[in-house]
């Protein structure tokens, strides 16, 4: 198997931080980078979803937000063998959740590969983020007598940096259609993967940081986070089937199913669960989760869409 170049730029971060190189990007450009990212991906969903029916698709969104809320509590009662409540509850609302750069990578690999996959996994990708959130504070405030903070968690969640980028871009896309945007393709179309490479490489640093935190949370955390994301990309694969998603369209669900937040969860949970200690999420979802979908699991889904497919 050859990875791919912007994949190879992770590894490059990863082991440069691990070496105690003094390679590090400027902040700023990294924020910048996270904001080309979420439009680019937004702009390209909503311009393929303005050569579609918004209501065949309608019952797909739907049945999304629910395997969403399932998966977070699966993911939870996974965790709760070992974690308290709180620390579960925050760590199943990261794995119900998904990750805008692991989609990223899957749809560049997917185009390498020179397979298409459906535009409305671009929806997908946004609406999943949201019913993980709300079902993950639900689990941690039952049998509790604390009160959440709803219209601040709202907030965080809807009118969040990510939300805001990739439903905005979503929605330029569709309004434009794929004439009105062309002359913003040499920027957000062509430029797409050269920007990935780079942002890959910061999270290569940034990864390599959170793997200290495994040292104290235990075998438990590392083989749920290994674990769970090929269960979950399972149970994402069943339901593309379902759907009737193509062999793209059910690689996309599966890695969506496999990803973990780290950005929107993260900040969602710090509101709502105050108590929980993020260290464990993060090491679980950016530590473990990240690079394995990164380097195998990808790949392997693919595979497997192929397989079933088949």
């Amino acid at each position: 198997m050859t990875l791919d170049p912007v994949v190879l730029f992770f590894v490059l971060g990863l082991l440069a931080a691990l070496a105690k190189s003094d390679l590090k990007l400027p902040p700023a450009l990294y924020e910048t980078l996270s904001v080309f990212l979420l439009i680019a991906i937004g702009l390209k969903g909503g311009v393929a979803l303005s050569k579609l029916s918004g209501s065949a698709v309608l019952w797909q969104v739907v049945a999304v937000i629910v395997l969403g809320a399932a998966l977070t509590l699966l993911a939870f009662a996974v965790l709760r063998w070992r974690l308290g409540r709180a620390d579960a509850a925050a760590t199943a609302a990261h794995y119900g959740s998904v990750s805008v750069v692991t989609f990223a990578v899957a749809s560049a690999y997917l185009s390498r590969q020179g397979v298409e996959a459906e535009p409305q996994l671009t929806v997908f990708l946004a609406v999943m983020e949201m019913p993980a959130l709300v079902v993950g504070v639900l689990l941690a405030r039952m049998g509790g007598d604390k009160r959440v903070n709803w219209g601040r968690l709202a907030h965080e969640v809807f009118l969040g940096k990510s939300m805001v980028l990739l439903m905005g871009g979503l929605l330029i896309g569709w309004i434009a259609g794929a004439e009105g945007i062309k002359s913003l393709s040499p920027l957000y179309i062509d430029m797409f993967k050269p920007v990935l490479s780079l942002f890959l490489l910061e999270m290569g640093l940034l990864t390599a940081g959170k793997l200290a935190g495994l040292r104290t949370q235990g075998l438990f955390v590392v083989a749920v986070a290994t674990l769970m994301p090929l269960l979950f990309a399972g149970i994402g694969m069943a339901a593309a089937v379902a759907m009737g998603l193509s062999v793209g369209g059910a690689m996309l669900l599966a890695t969506l199913c496999a990803s973990s937040s780290y950005i929107a969860a993260p900040a969602a949970m710090r509101i709502a669960v105050p108590e929980a200690n993020p260290a464990i999420s993060l090491a679980a979802s950016l530590g473990v989760t990240f690079p394995f979908n990164l380097l195998l699991g990808i790949p392997l889904y693919l595979w497997l869409a192929q397989q079933v497919y088949a």
